[in-house]
């Protein structure tokens, strides 16, 4: 037989990972608290869409549940793998609503941003946790069972998914995993969580919460010099963080951190390759001008944001380890108050001009 999968929260990454593992005929549950999105479904199916043609399709195998219907597990099949992919705020009521319906060997995938492994583990224990970086994937759910990527795949270019354990250890479910995800796009092994989360951190820190203090889409943002230099100065000061931390910290997308880390302290040539790095990424991007992050989205949706978890985290863990993060600070409270009604989305809030 194969394996149960129950996906919690079936967001715009979660609902895209499961409905492709759904749509190659795993036997999957897409679990989730917004009624509209499991309706949605239930009615007409998931669609998914992306860059091209040939990535649209309608997802109608996938098993539903409203969150008020889980406990009606008890009478099915236990759970062999469980993804949690909601907010990082909602991790530890999210781990302890499945775990009583796992298979006795069965274990729980964070697939999620920021780094929650440490949370689920406090839950069902370190030999039951298990983590997914997704990088670089850039999904949307633009309304109730529709989710649209805005990146295009992979491939052979970039490996989106990295699947590691605490420990570093490549066991057999975590290759399990990778082939299980290679299905979605491309996916590979690593014994590098840590570094993996903290890179992809050092990455989400740069744009999530730039996009949402401003209201800017991706092309926008980065167009911006004023703009693109504040998130150069985010992207930096991460990167040190991570360093004094002792994380070992791979790219962040074609951009190496040592390099992201001197252009952020002032010098020239990093600089200027870090800036045509990152121009010449919104270049190649034909939906940059529609593309915004996790947190944009869930500014314009009038929900809670994770900035706390995520720049917020980054100050916290720089104050820790000695490493001055200003940026990261001013950024999240210019978030909060935001976030609160107490300013207006623009990107004069982080010293650009207009919008």
């Amino acid at each position: 037989m194969g394996k149960r999968i129950a996906v919690v929260g079936t967001g715009a990454l979660g609902g895209y990972v499961g409905g492709h593992l759904a749509h190659q005929g795993q036997d999957v549950t897409l679990i989730d608290m917004w009624p509209e999105n499991i309706d949605a479904i239930r009615a007409r199916g998931l669609d998914l869409d992306g860059i091209t043609d040939e990535e649209k399709i309608t997802v109608t195998r996938a098993k539903t549940m409203h969150i008020t219907e889980v406990q009606s597990l008890c009478k099915q099949a236990p759970v062999d793998i469980a993804f949690v992919s909601v907010k990082s705020y909602d991790t530890e009521w999210a781990t302890a609503l499945i775990k009583p319906y796992l298979a006795p060997d069965g274990y729980v995938v964070s697939l999620q941003n920021c780094l929650n492994e440490e949370k689920i583990a406090s839950i069902v224990g370190w030999g039951r946790t298990l983590g997914v970086v997704a990088s670089v994937i850039s999904v949307w759910l633009y309304e109730p069972g529709r989710i649209r990527r805005t990146a295009a795949r992979g491939g052979d270019k970039h490996t989106v998914f990295r699947v590691g354990e605490s420990h570093g250890l490549i066991t057999p479910r975590v290759k399990e995993l990778v082939e299980m995800l290679s299905s979605v796009d491309s996916s590979k092994a690593t014994d590098n969580l840590w570094g993996e989360r903290w890179s992809k951190l050092c990455m989400n820190g740069m744009h999530n919460g730039v996009a949402a203090a401003t209201g800017l889409s991706g092309r926008d943002r980065d167009g911006n010099t004023a703009i693109r230099r504040f998130s150069i100065k985010l992207g930096g000061e991460a990167v040190r963080v991570g360093q004094a931390l002792g994380f070992r910290l791979v790219n962040l997308g074609k951009l190496a951190p040592e390099r992201l880390a001197l252009a952020a302290e002032g010098h020239a040539d990093a600089l200027a390759e870090v800036e045509e790095i990152m121009i010449a990424h919104i270049a190649s991007n034909p939906r940059a001008g529609i593309q915004r992050p996790s947190m944009a989205q869930d500014m314009l949706k009038g929900r809670r944001t994770e900035i706390e978890l995520m720049n917020g985290f980054i100050a916290e863990k720089g104050r820790l380890a000695g490493v001055p993060t200003p940026s990261h600070e001013k950024l999240t409270e210019i978030v909060t108050r935001v976030e609160h009604g107490e300013l207006p989305p623009s990107a004069t809030n982080l010293g650009g001009s207009g919008r």
